[in-house]
């Protein structure tokens, strides 16, 4: 059985956890399904945005713990880890934007969905933790997300203590963009879905690709890196477009 459910309207891909009775766990079959959900037709001009988000109260767990008994031997557990790792990263080298969308507890690998997503919208009941250490299997590969996209002494403490992040507390320390209430949760991520909808697709790939590839670079190569992005940008046609449009004052018509 599929553990996720995709949609697609407008632009917008929903990839939602749909195994809220194993509280979104990230078994194989879910990375697997989640891989396959987020790579479909991805060059399609009709998809600009994904949303990634969850049923139940719980918006995903991190691994399923039954996958890594030693019942199950090394090569199995390899195999977990290497998919969740190709997962997260693809996350990133996806042509367009990636949205999480949490409502709920959000622990472990599920925590580093979380951090790995271009953007993330929270309700204020959200909590985020990687409670690893507690049994014994250090959160070490959330960490890698964590330690990206925290601050190292609050990544440190969760990493230490288990102890979970309120929703404004990971705000106020990067982790999620924007905290609303419940009830405004699925308006506040179409909010920012449509407006990444207005604008070009390959403008949007450019722009993120470049964005991961100069965070990791010293300060002259990121400048001299996204110089010449911005000269190849400029002959792009949606690029030129953009341009005459201002200039024009009308609005663009891109081709993406």
């Amino acid at each position: 059985e599929k553990l996720t459910v995709r949609r697609q309207a407008d632009g917008v891909r929903d990839i939602i956890l749909s195994n809220p009775r194993r509280r979104n766990a990230l078994s194989l079959s879910m990375l697997q399904s989640l891989r396959e959900d987020l790579l479909h037709d991805v060059k399609s001009k009709d998809l600009r945005v994904i949303v990634i988000s969850a049923e139940g109260p719980v918006f995903c767990s991190g691994h399923d713990l039954k996958e890594l008994s030693s019942e199950d031997d090394v090569k199995h557990h390899s195999q977990v880890f290497e998919i969740c790792a190709e997962v997260m990263t693809l996350i990133q080298k996806l042509p367009v934007p990636v949205i999480a969308k949490v409502n709920g507890l959000a622990t472990a690998a599920g925590c580093q969905l979380v951090a790995s997503c271009d953007i993330a919208v929270a309700s204020e009941k959200s909590q985020f933790a990687t409670p690893g250490v507690n049994i014994g299997l250090f959160c070490s590969t959330p960490a890698v997300a964590l330690g990206r996209s925290l601050p190292r002494k609050v990544a440190l403490e969760m990493l230490f203590t288990g102890e979970p992040l309120s929703a404004q507390e990971a705000l106020m320390h990067g982790l999620v963009s924007k905290v609303v209430p419940e009830d405004k949760l699925e308006e506040e991520t179409m909010k920012i879905s449509h407006k990444i909808c207005k604008s070009s697709k390959s403008i949007l790939a450019l722009g993120k690709a470049t964005f991961y590839r100069q965070i990791t670079q010293d300060l002259d190569t990121a400048y001299r890196m996204t110089t010449q992005v911005m000269v190849d940008n400029l002959t792009l046609r949606d690029g030129q477009e953009g341009i005459e449009a201002f200039i024009q004052k009308r609005k663009p018509v891109w081709s993406h």
